[in-house]
């Protein structure tokens, strides 16, 4: 079984902390620090924990958070020498953003000093949210860093949506402002970032699908196999919803003439087993053409309602006249992003966006 996430953070974790603290500042009260840290920790999640950490770090840092913010930047590694990295940071990325507010340049410097070592994606939001045009002429000088875990720290950073991290209502409103921020990464020599750059899109095309299928347009003609990768990834919520511009920038029309079959080898599922099926697919039009292929299963909810869930599955060309069937096995088993409930869920063949053909099947928890 997988350790549980909140075990990211831990006592062990916590006097380690303090011995790079120490080792910063001679005078830092380490006993102090761990014992409010640790206290009570077993009962709390990731981010209580990262809170608690926070907490403790603001009653044993120095008062001044220019001195505070001092020892925090001597505490991380440097030259060969260990310091503060990993997990530790979660709670410096929350302590920066808490008290850091009032000396905006030096926060900022401090969060691209230590995005190395961690990820300063947490503490720089509160940053943007609070003078978005202050932070953001900042933040797009990164693009250029040296370092790929600055530059990602600007598309990621910025990302209207980041899972975990408060969300940039403004951002989300108007992601104009950060566009050229994307643009100047799409090409990042780093997979690393050009990931990030393609979740911020993605972010993007929640709320404005146009705008991002616009940009994968403007952006996809005469683009490296890295580019278009890129920009497919960024597409994949506008793809699995059909949309009908994002199709046509990654060459799929309308099908017409496409006839599909589904099958079901398991109408009835035991949880922990796989659901089978196979479906065949024929094109009666008088043209070849590209088929994207992707199924949703729509889960029985505790409210006995039903919530689709999209899955990718195949590109396929097929001719004129042409057909081919498909076979698949979807593992319905435990997992940490899902409550399973039984009752008769649907599956649902989707090509090119269009539900083709659709079957029903029961799930049994036992």
């Amino acid at each position: 079984m997988a350790e549980p996430l909140k075990n990211l953070l831990h006592p062990g974790l916590v006097k380690e902390m303090a011995r790079h603290l120490s080792h910063a500042a001679p005078d830092f009260d380490a006993p102090r620090f761990i014992r409010l840290a640790s206290e009570g920790m077993e009962a709390l999640e990731l981010m209580q924990r990262a809170e608690r950490i926070k907490d403790a770090l603001t009653q044993t840092l120095p008062a001044d958070y220019q001195a505070a913010a001092t020892v925090l930047k001597s505490a991380l590694p440097s030259d060969g020498r260990p310091g503060l990295s990993g997990w530790m940071l979660l709670p410096v990325n929350q302590f920066v953003s808490e008290h850091g507010l009032g000396h905006f340049d030096l926060s900022l410097a401090l969060l691209k000093a230590l995005t190395p070592h961690f990820t300063a994606e947490f503490g720089i939001r509160r940053f943007i949210d609070a003078e978005q045009d202050r932070a953001l002429a900042e933040i797009a000088g990164w693009v250029r860093d040296p370092n790929h875990h600055v530059r990602r720290l600007a598309s990621e950073g910025t990302r209207p949506r980041l899972p975990w991290a408060m969300r940039l209502p403004k951002l989300v409103k108007d992601p104009q402002p950060i566009l050229p921020i994307l643009v100047a990464l799409l090409d990042d020599p780093e997979d690393y970032v050009r990931r990030s750059v393609a979740n911020s899109l993605n972010d993007i095309a929640k709320d404005h699908p146009a705008l991002v299928a616009n940009f994968v347009e403007r952006h996809i003609e005469g683009a490296s196999s890295a580019r278009r990768q890129l920009l497919r990834h960024a597409s994949r919520t506008l793809l699995k919803k059909g949309d009908a511009k994002a199709l046509a920038n990654f060459g799929f029309a309308a099908a017409k003439g496409i006839d599909a079959t589904l099958t079901l080898a398991t109408p009835v599922v035991v949880f922990g087993e796989k659901l089978g099926f196979s479906i065949a697919v024929s094109n009666a039009d008088t043209a070849p053409q590209r088929l994207m292929i992707d199924y949703a299963i729509h889960h029985v909810k505790a409210n006995g309602t039903l919530a689709p869930k999209v899955f990718k599955w195949k590109q396929i060309d097929l001719p004129a006249g042409g057909g081919l069937t498909i076979d698949k096995d979807h593992a319905i088993r435990a997992i940490t992003t899902r409550v399973y409930y039984p009752g008769t869920h649907r599956i649902e063949i989707l090509i090119n966006g269009a539900v083709a053909a659709s079957a029903a099947f029961d799930l049994r928890m036992h």
